[in-house]
């Protein structure tokens, strides 16, 4: 483990090893996967999200491939979060209406016949911003209701768009964490139906349908590696607040590709590194981190791991990184700054988390062990999601103009 620019590290030699007991990747088997993909590509809004190819950034980084998935153009959302939402609400929708979801589209959800079937529904979450607004929209789309309760500190123009697609939403005095716990309350009194992308005992259908509903990113970027001549990439790195994304992502490299699959790294936010915290402790469970979690990373500020992607995470995941907001910081800059021929990429701040730390990697002696540990050389393929774009438009520019990335908001 290294605390070399305030980078915390720890790598997994359980993911190396063949133990029996392993968490199982059923839930996103290929043929779950399928269907997930078949359903967004029934959304008139569908459309392949673009895989930028950064190779002058890759050789400036002495690498072989650098590929950024930019998720700034899911939906016209501005990230990737309603995917989970949309196919979580219509499982939901489908098991109320004993109909396969196999054979449902997005506009059969919307017709008149079926809103009749269902009557008036209210779906209620909590969020920092990007998963809210996807509930919403779904929500509001099929003609129903939702509310969308957001932690402090939380950034006015998310709370506003959300607000645009129709959902009743405010800015509590709570944490990410006790914002979901008012969230599941409300839903108790009331009869709604919580759609939460983390899970705990009692509460796993839907935190399921929605990690089943992220395959669709990797579903397209391996395709579309495939189509510009490579089998798969050497190194993936996921961003993590519950692990519910991450956790998704390797659970489908692990379903298709078993032993070889990526190397794959989990990164954190240090002011909420629930999951780092947890494998760093060497007993298997989830850890939870308290507080008020003070990061730029605010789609990231999450305390208590998803328990169902935990597993995945806990058995599978190559190394655990707790980063420092001016990791975040320094790679939204240099997507914001391309060289030479590459494509500029708006990655907001829990977006760019990836491609700063591979910039840190890639400087040599401040991070050495770590890069030796997992292999990255000058054959590394390396592929990282941008989850978001400017979300927090002012946030952004503050970070990427004035260069500040301590705690703002």
């Amino acid at each position: 483990m290294s605390g070399n620019c305030d980078v915390l590290w720890m790598y997994n030699e359980k993911a190396d090893a063949q133990v029996q007991g392993k968490a199982s990747t059923d839930f996103i088997s290929e043929k779950v996967s399928s269907e997930v993909l078949k359903f967004h590509r029934s959304f008139p809004q569908y459309s392949v999200t673009p895989l930028q190819t950064l190779d002058c950034l890759a050789s400036e980084f002495g690498v072989e491939k650098i590929w950024i998935k930019d998720e700034s153009y899911r939906f016209g959302l501005n990230a990737f979060k309603v995917l989970g939402g949309s196919y979580a609400i219509g499982k939901f929708l489908c098991e109320k209406l004993n109909m396969d979801m196999s054979d449902m589209t997005f506009e059969k959800l919307k017709s008149q016949d079926i809103r009749e079937k269902l009557g008036e529904i209210t779906f209620i979450t909590a969020t920092d911003g990007n998963h809210g607004r996807g509930v919403a929209w779904a929500a509001n789309q099929l003609g129903q209701k939702s509310v969308v309760y957001m932690p402090k500190g939380s950034a006015i123009t998310r709370l506003e768009n959300i607000r645009a697609e129709g959902a009743k939403a405010d800015i509590t005095d709570l944490n990410y964490d006790d914002a979901v716990r008012l969230a599941n309350k409300h839903a108790q009194e009331n009869g709604w139906v919580m759609v939460q992308d983390t899970a705990w005992d009692g509460y796993e259908d839907i935190p399921t349908w929605i990690m089943q509903g992220y395959s669709t990113i990797m579903c397209e970027a391996m395709e579309q590696i495939r189509a510009q001549g490579y089998e798969k990439p050497t190194h993936v790195f996921l961003q993590a607040g519950v692990g519910s994304y991450a956790g998704s992502m390797l659970g489908y490299l692990v379903s298709r590709l078993g032993e070889d699959r990526p190397a794959t790294i989990v990164v954190e936010p240090d002011k909420a590194a629930c999951l780092y915290k947890s494998i760093t402790a060497g007993d298997g469970e989830p850890h939870a981190v308290t507080g008020d979690m003070d990061t730029i990373m605010a789609g990231l500020a999450c305390g208590e791991p998803n328990t169902i992607s935990w597993g995945v995470l806990r058995d599978y995941a190559n190394m655990f990184v707790s980063c420092p907001d001016c990791v975040a910081s320094l790679g939204m800059r240099i997507l914001s700054s391309p060289i030479g021929s590459d494509p500029r990429v708006i990655s907001g701040e829990s977006g760019a988390v990836g491609l700063g730390l591979v910039s840190i990697l890639s400087e040599g002696e401040k991070l050495r062990g770590m890069a030796e540990k997992l292999g990255i050389d000058e054959n590394s393929k390396i592929l990282i999601i941008s989850t978001e774009g400017d979300t927090d438009p002012v946030g952004y520019r503050n970070i990427v103009w004035n260069g500040a990335y301590p705690y703002t908001r």
